[in-house]
């Protein structure tokens, strides 16, 4: 039977949902887990302010108690940088919950000593400094900044991008970034160009998520194998 890795996009703004399938579609392996994503239709149209992020938590609990089967899957990642509902859901649920934001932050430390990350908006950068606190990351973590653009506005691609290039360029010259992670799943379409264009890492946290979900998946079915016996 097919393993199952389910995304759930806790915003009801389908763009968004679409990105983070475009962003792992790499991922999709012939073999390998199915990567579904799907999106969270009660939910806000962005997840922008702390009042949004404790909304969202039951939300999330009543649309996987709706959905068995979903619920079910191999592992769960809540897709969205602020991480609603991880603790409550890993109450919950005995499969692999993660978030995208704790996803990207742990992948930035394990590819840079000093990183950053960029938000969507100035109020959201708060939370992403409450996590690194909580992640022991302080001492790694030299700052972020907010492209000033809410989930609708990032539809204009060009202006995106030339935010997204403007503050990550602040980011790697004056905080001394060696990697950047995009703060918001509506970004991900952008993480190649930026990364040309910057010259350091820049983590996409849907990819990271997947990749420790895959990670988690494919050693549980690795263990799960009937082993050879010597010749």
């Amino acid at each position: 039977m097919t393993e199952r890795i389910l995304v759930i996009n806790p915003n009801s703004t389908r763009s968004v949902t679409e990105q983070m399938s475009a962003a792992v579609e790499a991922m999709r392996l012939p073999g390998g887990p199915q990567i579904v994503c799907e999106t969270l239709h009660e939910g806000p149209a962005g997840v922008e302010t702390q009042a949004q992020v404790d909304a969202s938590t039951g939300l999330l609990l009543d649309w996987l108690s709706a959905r068995p089967e979903m619920a079910a899957s191999d592992a769960i990642i809540i897709g969205c940088f602020s991480d609603p509902g991880l603790h409550a859901l890993r109450e919950v649920y005995r499969q692999p919950v993660l978030g995208i934001g704790e996803s990207g932050f742990n992948t930035a430390s394990a590819v840079a000593e000093r990183f950053a990350s960029i938000a969507i908006v100035a109020g959201s950068l708060a939370r992403h400094r409450r996590k690194i606190r909580a992640m022991g990351f302080e001492h790694r973590y030299c700052g972020g900044l907010a492209v000033e653009m809410g989930i609708a506005a990032l539809a204009d691609v060009q202006r995106a991008r030339e935010r997204l290039v403007d503050v990550g360029t602040r980011l790697r010259d004056d905080h001394g970034a060696q990697a950047i992670v995009l703060g918001c799943a509506g970004f991900s379409a952008h993480r190649e160009a930026l990364e040309q264009k910057l010259g350091v890492a820049v983590i996409e946290p849907t990819q990271s998520a997947v990749a420790l979900a895959m990670g988690q998946v494919l050693a549980r079915r690795s263990l799960a194998a009937p082993r050879r016996e010597a010749a």
